[in-house]
């Protein structure tokens, strides 16, 4: 578990690095825009971040079945071998699922001009410049990893059904309440992220921008690898007790 931990801190941390800093930056030096290089590079560099930490999660979920469901077998089903091929499967499939993205996105003839109405460079916004016909193959690709995502959070709601099936039948209740505080916070940045991508994704192309817009990009680049850090160390007693002191020791400072 702490190794897939690891690769989806390292995910969450890379993926607000490719939206924040530049927003940041933006919005300090009072300007709003990009370059075609960077827009090209930020919607691969999203992509890749994005979809990693949605098949790390999935990955997670496989992991937390085998641990309950099949105690006696985990040691030998998630030994430390099979965890690095799947780490590096996902990586080195997304990095090319996200290379053939951006390339879709940017073989597309533009010219409903060069204004993006989000605060990252964001395909379904990008698509709205293009011209007429012209983003079929990006919309089929589009449909197509909307499929794959659909079959992902398939795959994990069909894993914590098994999950929380044999949690119901556990005798011990300190059992019940230890699988239960693991599964339900991973359960629900998965929902929380697939949704609210799905919900943009989804959405005509053709709608107007608006406020909702922007807080539903915020939703799913910005919030979930907010809330993961803070799901997953938060139950770690020694992280506890490191930020206690810490804060404590800042607080005794200060006085």
């Amino acid at each position: 578990m702490y190794f897939f931990l690891m690769n989806l801190s390292i995910l969450d941390l890379g993926c607000v690095s490719v939206t924040i800093p530049k927003s940041m930056v933006n919005s300090l030096m009072n300007i709003r825009s990009i370059s075609y290089s960077g827009c090209v590079a930020q919607v691969f560099l999203f992509v890749f971040f994005a979809s990693a930490d949605y098949a790390i999660l999935t990955i997670m979920a496989y992991d937390r079945y085998v641990a309950i469901c099949q105690p006696l077998y985990y040691e030998t089903v998630m030994n430390w071998r099979a965890c690095v091929k799947m780490a590096a499967s996902i990586w080195i499939s997304v990095i090319l699922y996200s290379a053939v993205h951006a390339g879709n996105t940017f073989v597309i003839s533009f010219c409903g001009g060069n204004m993006v109405d989000q605060f990252f460079c964001e395909i379904p916004q990008l698509l709205k410049l293009a011209c007429s016909g012209s983003d079929l193959g990006e919309l089929g690709f589009l449909i197509f990893s909307l499929f794959l995502c659909l079959s992902c959070f398939v795959f994990i709601i069909v894993s914590y059904v098994h999950i929380f099936t044999t949690v119901v039948r556990m005798p011990s209740e300190q059992g019940r309440h230890k699988a239960f505080s693991t599964c339900l916070p991973h359960l629900i940045v998965i929902s929380f992220l697939f949704f609210t991508s799905a919900f943009e994704y989804l959405k005509p192309i053709s709608n107007p921008p608006s406020v909702l817009n922007l807080l539903e990009a915020i939703l799913y680049s910005v919030l979930p690898p907010l809330m993961n850090p803070i799901i997953y160390s938060m139950r770690n007693k020694e992280l506890k007790g490191a930020l206690s002191k810490l804060i404590g020791w800042r607080l005794f400072i200060k006085n």
